[in-house]
């Protein structure tokens, strides 16, 4: 008889808020059942960027695009190990014993038993688009990162509901674009995250020489509002770091690169890899040196948003469908 760890004891055993809480992780924000770290994943950073949804036992790193159940958590977080190593890590710090853990049977019963069904993630539905300027949360949202003005034609108000196994529907609503996939890139003052699939956002013009690089769409909105008068651009927004190779991959067909990343590690390394593998590529973060992106330099600098996003607070913070991360 050998003894197997079984899976389904550990996930009823700790749950993935515990289990990084047993590692020495807190969250750095609470909004509902949704949890925001900075991520243990990726090397230091200066803006909380994994989600976990305590309800449902899923994460999102938006740094990496990547996400899942607690296990799938598990192998990013001890790489190297083996699956068996892996989950005896879970099972110390769940504080089980190997007999409390593990079920007995023999290798022939176990070759024949069936795997376990994976944890389904919560199925959403996009039930309306609609254009800006009916929905007062999502207004104010847009005024208080200072890029309303040039919003209009770029974004959209999204509204779509979650439903998690049990079929409880819930509604929710936030600013969007479509990226190259067919996904929605969602944003609003709770949330950051991708409904369907994930993928890049390119915005083409009749000139192919010059190209613009920007990690996300709002800070290609914060550079927009700065380069209105002047000649359009090819824009290319990953909407996330995972797509890098693909964006260089991209970006060679351009004889001119203009490259605005994030001043956090992250944004740094992706803004290094590409340069030494594009030399015709420029780095023009340098005009926002003093702050993390660009979008913290319009805010900043801009025009005081604190009248601005008054005036939509009330609906946002009221609003049950506004402070959710998938």
């Amino acid at each position: 008889m050998t003894n197997f760890i079984d899976v389904q004891v550990l996930r009823d055993s700790i749950s993935l808020v515990e289990l990084l809480a047993r590692l020495g992780y807190e969250p750095f924000k609470k909004s509902g059942k949704e949890l925001m770290y900075f991520s243990m994943l990726r090397s230091a950073e200066n803006t909380p960027s994994l989600c976990v949804n305590e309800e449902l036992g899923v994460w999102y790193d938006h740094g990496t695009g990547k996400g899942g159940t607690m296990i799938e958590f598990a192998k990013a977080y001890w790489q190297g190990l083996s699956f068996v190593e892996i989950l005896d890590r879970i099972r110390q710090a769940a504080d089980l014993s190997i007999d409390n853990a593990s079920r007995k049977t023999s290798p022939e019963r176990n070759r024949d038993q069936r795997p376990r069904a994976p944890v389904k993630i919560p199925h959403y539905l996009v039930e309306q688009v609609k254009d800006l300027g009916n929905n007062p949360a999502i207004t104010a949202y847009l005024q208080y990162r200072n890029i309303w003005h040039v919003a209009g034609n770029q974004l959209k108000e999204v509204y779509y509901y979650v439903e998690d196994e049990k079929k409880n529907r819930k509604q929710f609503f936030a600013a969007g674009w479509q990226n190259e996939n067919g996904g929605w890139e969602v944003r609003n003052k709770y949330f950051k995250g991708c409904l369907g699939r994930k993928g890049m956002s390119f915005i083409g013009t009749k000139d192919q020489r010059d190209l613009v690089l920007f990690e996300g769409y709002v800070n290609y909105l914060s550079w927009l509002t700065e380069h209105q008068k002047k000649a359009p651009k090819n824009i290319l927004v990953l909407n996330s770091l995972s797509f890098l190779t693909a964006a260089i991959e991209r970006s060679r067909h351009f004889e001119h690169v203009e490259v605005y990343f994030d001043h956090d590690p992250a944004g740094i390394q992706a803004t290094e890899k590409l340069l030494k593998t594009l030399p015709h590529a420029t780095d023009q973060s340098g005009i926002y040196q003093q702050y993390n992106d660009y979008n913290e330099k319009l805010m900043t600098e801009g025009v005081d948003t604190s009248r601005l996003w008054s005036n939509g607070a009330n609906a946002l913070q009221s609003s049950p469908d506004s402070d959710r991360c998938i």
